[in-house]
This record gives structure tokens, C-alpha cells and sequence, in this order.
């Protein structure tokens, strides 16, 4: 309670004052934040590609700025140059982005002016930047959620406790997405700051038109979330505010919200100029506020010499001049480095370890699970496990996790709220401070609210930021239909996923292969979704028994790309051109285990065990040989993953072809439906593949 009456008080008494030197600073900071902005502006032609500035939210953003130290995190929005300006990022160094050049340090000139990324040793850490607004909560809670995480478990030393500052704009907080960061920050209570800058505006649509209430009423409801207000434009007054938040956080441990007024001098982007929607009524009652004229006053005021403040604007104009002309003739990229960094290198190239011990015992695939992550987490402190229902009391709808939480206790495995964008976006911050999260995702029907995380965050962040920072991670995906399931617990959604570049998935069919699929996913620096068909976690479906296994050894890894042929032609068939490839996965291994039975060695079938990377090489290989193919899946056809594949197998084995290459699929339906007999009309079977092969067979 004292902290709350605190902050009210602190909100309009400010005591300390701020050192002249630390004025000059901001006021200089402020002139080249205005020259550049201005240059910015004179040269349209050349500053071609979409930016923002940080007019009108200097004094804010510079005062945040100014109490970081290098072991602090900081994710700034798109117009947050002057925090980078404020780090100590030079003019030259931004501006290389601006105009999308070679050495831009934060992207190599594959993304917009402030969106920064950087593991600079002598400053706060920034992770990749989006331009989704408000999307960077998520992520950014997820560092301050591993930090807590590494101080908990005293997994490194730190001189000061870190602070991680989330900024955005006050129109992006009616994001669902920035909710849940704040319910997670709030209820686990984690050291950050959400600095809001409220300019008014979010592009054309008024505060009126956008919310009822702005951010500091909007986050009265979330119990342990203490919030202040500053007025933005004020530096002396940002300043101490803001020295107070972070001298807060980094003592108490405890989240906070900053909530400052500030006002847009500029245009909302160079795409949106500011009088498409703005009239000079609302932009002189901005420009009244400007955050240089407002220091300028207040230092002529207590006496600083007009004349150096003269000098420091003429300076800050050829400082950003002198940085605008040396940007503009740097080299752009080169082409070749445009595929660089979609993925970071992986160690696992190669299947290790014993897969089939000696007197070893058949496991389920719920137990190989079970035990791939039991013997990563005694192994590596730095893992942990979370999502909905994992937690010690069941273990996960399907018992997949159960006794985890147990052995390793509820700060290493447990529960979430139904958040499945946290749940997901989380990893990326996570992964950044070095540890790595295992999450779940309940059923694959639910993945759909954690998409937006997984394509603009995640599959982004290694290639936007050049390689800087991969996200690390496992997202387990209960997938697939059986039993009557209904049509929100038995979907398939490879296909979307896999339209999604930068990510890796896998799709095991048995034990052995999921254990060593799930190491070599977490020695994988990259993001890794593994689908887990429902259906085969306990073998109870009729003719999934061979799903289980004999359990590798601890050292056993499979790494991915790797397919296998795990029924084999007979060779004087093929040698005849009597004999047909089926490449399938998942449940489809066993429906065409059990369909080729009765054609007696003319069938060979590829399990592709994960879907990205893709095993090419060798079903290539294979269709040459045998001149025909099914491609198998469970999903629905129409513009699906075994679609698309069933093209790239046409166009590089066409001259191999004895007939066109098949896919077989469940019916284009909306859903999967929960009576059994529709069901069972919708999926794909073993019958139903005996009579295709039966068909193609003959040509």
C-alpha cells in the first residue's frame, strides 16, 4: 500500500533536481533529433523507404534512456531514435538504416528506421523489433520473465539488477496481446517497465475514436501493476519519473506502468504525412509543446547562455549533415546476402547416440516425451517448461507431462492462463537471456491466437536482426483426429505452419524418433514446432502399435531433415517398373503400413519425419527409382503442404514419371466432425490408400 500512496505523491512533488550538465546533454540529444528529422524531410528523394521520428517525444524518451546501464533490456517502437540516440547509438549508425544499408548494426538493411536490435556489449540489450504495435510486450515481458527466471536460479551474476523497459504507443494498448503481457508481468510479478508515450493519435484515428480511457485507467484492474504519470514533454520532470520507475524496479523486483503525455510534432510515418488527417488547429497545439523549446526556456531560465545554446543546435545540424552524407554514400547489401540468417547453424547434423540399447524396454510416445525432457531438464538447468494444464495436478491433458512438475517444481514446470500468444511470444525474450523455454500449446485447433507471435516475431527476429537473435525454443502441438475428437480437437495445421519461413517442424510417429527429435530440437539454436498426432501418443488406435518403441538411450539424437525408408520394395519389382512410393507422416505411417500388406513388395513407403527441413534428397531418390507416388497426408488437399510437395516431386522427377504424382488427403471440409462415422468419411485410411495404390498401380 505504502508504494501506491508513494507514487500518487511522487506524481506531482519533484524534489530532486536534475544536473545542468544532464539538460545540455538532453538538449543537445533533442537538436539532433530535430536535424535529423529535418534532413530527413529536405531529402524525400533519398530517404525513399517508410520512417518515423521521435518529434515530440524526445524528452521522455531521452529521460528513459539516460537510466539504463548495460546490463538493462530495452525494447523501443518505431519511433523511439531518440531512446537509441539517449544509449548512445551515433546519427551515422541509425541512419544506415534509415536508408536500408549494408552495415546497419541492427538489421543489414533488411528493415525500417528504428527498429533496432543489438547485443552491444557496452549498452542495454535490444531484441528484434517488429512493426506490429504492441506486439513487442510479449516478447519483451518474456526477457523480464527470464531474468527473473536466472535470478531465482542464480544462473548468472549481475553488478546492478537488471530492468527491462517495454515502450509503446497508448493506442496500441487495446492490443489483446499487450493484456496478457500484463496479467503475466502483474500476477508472476516481473521487473518491467511498460512506458507509454500517448501522443493522441494512432495514425489517422483519434483517441476518442480508439479507447474509453487512456492506458493509466485502462491498467487500474490489474492487481500488483503499479502505474504513474509523467508529462512527456517536460525532460527535468521525464527525468526524475523516470529515475524513480527504474530505481523502483530494479530494487523491488516489481512491475510497473509509466504513462506519459506526449505530443506528435512530425508525421505519423513518411508514408502518412501529417497533413493527410491533421488540421493546423491540433498541429500548433502540438507544436506548442515541443520538447526542445520547452528546455530551451527552462535553461534560459536558469540562466544558461543563449549563445551556447545557439551553438549547440548549429552543431547538432552538422553532426547529422556531415552522418547523412557519409549514410548515403555507404554501400547497400549485397544481393547474395539476401538468404543469409534464416536459420542459425545447428549442430545436430548427424543421428548420435544409441537408439536401440541392449535389453532396452518399449515406451509410448507419451513416455518418450515424458523422459526426453526429464533427462534435458536435470541436464540443463537453463530449460523449462510451461503452458496450459502442465503444471504438477495433471500434466498435461494427454499426461504428457506428468511428474515434471513434481521433480522439478513449480518455477521449472507450470501453468499458465489460456494465453497462447504469451505462451508462444514469451520464448523469443526467453531465448534472448539464454535460457530455453519448452511450451505447449493444448490442442493445434488453439494455435491460432498465438500465430500472429509465432510469424511476426519469432520466424523474424535471426533474419531481420542479421543473426543476432535466433529464438531457441520448443513449442509442443497435440495434433490430429481420432475418436470423435470434434472439430476443435482434431485438426491439422502443418500446412499453415509450414508457410511459415524461419521456423522448423517436426512430425514424429513413434517414441524413439520423437525422443530423438526432441533433443536435437533443443540443442537447435531455431524456433522448433513439434506436431504430436494425439493418436498415437498411447497406441491405443488400432493398428498403431509399432508407435511404440524400444526408448533410446539418453544420448541418442536424430537430427532433422532426416527421412526414412521404413518399408522397402523388392528390388526385382522396381527393377520391373512395378512398384509405387508412398511419402506420408504422422498417422499416415500407419495407415500405409497397414495398406500395403496385400501388394506383396511393390509398395515402398518414406516416413519424412519432419517437415522443415525436408527431407528432398531422398524422396527424390526414391521416386526416380520407382517412377510413381502417393503423397499422404491427414490434413485437408486443397492448398495444403502434401500438395505443394507433390509439385516439387513432379517438377524434379518429371522425367522419371510414370504417372502423375498423387496426393490423398482427408475431404475439404471446414472441421473435422465429432460423430464418428463422419469422421471416419472425412480422414483418409488404410482401405482408402489400398485403393488408390491399387489404381495407380496399373499404369
Amino acid at each position: 500500500m505504502f508504494f501506491y500512496v508513494s507514487l500518487l505523491s511522487m506524481e506531482n512533488t519533484l524534489h530532486e533536481k536534475v544536473s545542468q550538465e544532464i539538460l545540455l546533454k538532453a538538449y543537445n540529444h533533442m537538436m539532433l533529433a530535430k536535424a535529423m528529422a529535418d534532413i530527413y524531410e529536405e531529402n524525400r528523394n533519398i530517404c525513399k523507404y517508410v520512417h518515423s521520428t521521435s518529434r515530440g517525444h524526445e524528452a521522455i524518451q531521452l529521460a528513459t534512456a539516460y537510466q539504463l546501464t548495460k546490463e538493462d533490456w530495452v525494447s523501443p517502437y518505431y519511433r523511439d531514435e531518440s531512446i537509441l540516440l539517449g544509449m548512445g547509438f551515433e546519427p551515422y549508425q541509425l541512419m544506415l538504416q534509415l536508408l536500408a544499408k549494408a552495415d546497419d548494426p541492427f538489421s543489414g538493411g533488411r528493415s525500417y528506421y528504428s527498429h533496432p536490435s543489438s547485443r552491444d556489449e557496452k549498452m542495454p540489450k535490444i531484441i528484434h523489433q517488429s512493426s506490429a504495435t504492441g506486439m513487442q510486450t510479449i516478447p519483451t515481458t518474456g526477457v523480464a520473465q527470464g531474468i527473473k527466471y536466472i535470478q531465482d536460479f542464480n544462473l548468472q551474476q549481475f553488478e546492478n539488477n537488471p530492468v527491462v523497459i517495454c515502450s509503446l504507443g497508448d493506442n496500441s494498448v487495446t492490443e489483446g496481446e499487450v493484456s496478457e503481457a500484463l496479467q503475466f508481468a502483474a500476477l508472476h510479478q516481473l521487473p518491467i517497465i511498460f512506458l507509454v508515450q500517448d501522443n493522441e493519435w494512432g495514425i489517422s484515428v483519434t483517441k476518442e475514436e480508439a479507447r474509453t480511457c487512456d492506458a493509466y485507467d485502462f491498467v487500474a484492474g490489474f492487481t500488483g501493476l503499479s502505474r504513474m504519470r509523467v508529462d512527456g514533454t517536460d525532460f527535468a520532470e521525464s527525468f526524475e519519473v523516470m529515475k524513480k520507475a527504474v530505481d523502483f524496479v530494479r530494487t523491488e523486483r516489481k512491475p510497473l506502468v509509466v504513462c506519459a503525455k506526449t505530443v506528435l510534432i512530425g508525421h505519423h510515418t513518411s508514408g502518412v504525412r501529417r497533413e493527410f488527417y491533421r488540421d493546423e488547429t491540433d498541429l500548433a497545439k502540438h507544436r506548442a509543446k515541443d520538447p526542445g523549446e520547452i528546455l530551451r526556456n527552462q535553461l534560459l531560465e536558469a540562466g544558461v547562455d543563449e549563445e551556447l545554446l545557439k551553438q549547440i543546435t548549429k552543431k547538432a545540424r552538422l553532426e547529422a549533415e556531415e552522418a547523412f552524407e557519409r549514410a548515403k554514400n555507404a554501400p547497400d547489401p549485397k544481393p547474395e546476402t539476401v538468404t543469409n540468417h534464416i536459420f542459425a547453424p545447428t549442430p545436430i547434423i548427424e543421428e548420435v547416440g544409441t537408439r536401440e540399447p541392449k535389453d532396452g524396454e518399449k515406451i509410448v510416445m507419451v513416455d518418450a516425451a515424458i523422459h526426453a525432457i526429464q533427462e534435458l531438464m536435470w541436464k540443463h538447468p537453463e530449460a523449462l517448461l510451461y503452458g496450459q494444464d502442465v503444471g504438477e495436478r495433471i500434466g498435461g491433458v494427454f499426461r504428457e507431462t506428468v511428474t515434471l512438475g513434481k521433480k522439478f517444481g513449480s518455477k521449472r514446470v507450470f501453468n499458465t492462463a489460456i494465453q497462447e500468444a504469451y505462451i508462444i511470444g514469451s520464448t523469443t525474450g526467453m531465448s534472448a537471456v539464454g535460457l530455453k523455454p519448452i511450451v505447449e500449446v493444448q490442442f493445434a485447433d488453439y494455435i491460432y491466437p498465438g500465430i500472429n507471435q509465432l510469424i511476426t516475431e519469432i520466424s523474424k527476429s535471426n533474419y531481420l536482426s542479421n543473426g543476432k537473435y535466433p529464438v531457441s525454443n520448443i513449442i509442443r502441438v497435440p495434433i490430429g483426429a481420432y475418436g470423435g475428437g470434434g472439430p476443435y480437437h482434431s485438426g491439422s495445421v502443418e500446412s499453415i505452419l509450414a508457410n511459415i519461413k524461419g521456423i522448423k517442424i517436426a512430425y514424429p510417429s513413434n517414441a524413439a524418433d520423437f525422443k530423438g527429435l526432441l533433443k536435437a530440437a533443443y540443442y537447435d539454436p531455431n524456433p522448433v514446432v513439434m506436431l504430436e498426432h494425439k493418436g498415437l501418443y498411447w497406441s491405443k488406435v488400432p493398428g498403431t502399435e509399432d508407435a511404440k518403441t524400444i526408448e533410446p538411450a539418453e544420448d541418442y539424437i536424430l537430427p532433422f531433415g532426416k527421412g526414412k525408408v521404413i518399408i522397402e520394395a523388392d528390388k526385382d519389382e522396381t527393377d520391373k517398373g512395378r512398384t509405387l512410393l508412398v511419402v506420408t507422416y504422422g498417422m499416415g505411417v500407419y495407415w500405409a503400413k497397414e495398406a500395403v500388406k496385400n501388394f506383396n513388395g511393390r509398395v515402398e513407403v518414406i516416413d519424412l519425419r519432419t517437415l522443415i527441413p525436408l527431407d528432398e534428397e531422398l524422396v527424390f531418390e526414391r521416386v526416380k527409382a520407382h517412377g510413381k507416388c502417393i503423397v499422404l497426408t491427414e490434413e485437408q488437399l486443397n492448398n495444403s503442404f502434401a500438395e505443394a510437395f507433390a509439385h516439387r516431386i513432379s517438377k524434379n522427377c518429371f522425367r522419371y514419371l510414370d504417372a502423375p504424382v498423387e496426393t490423398m488427403g482427408s475431404l475439404d471440409l471446414p472441421a473435422v466432425p465429432i460423430n464418428l462415422v463422419l469422421e471416419k468419411e472425412m480422414l483418409p485410411n488404410a482401405e482408402k490408400l489400398a485403393a488408390k495404390i491399387e489404381e495407380m498401380l496399373q499404369y
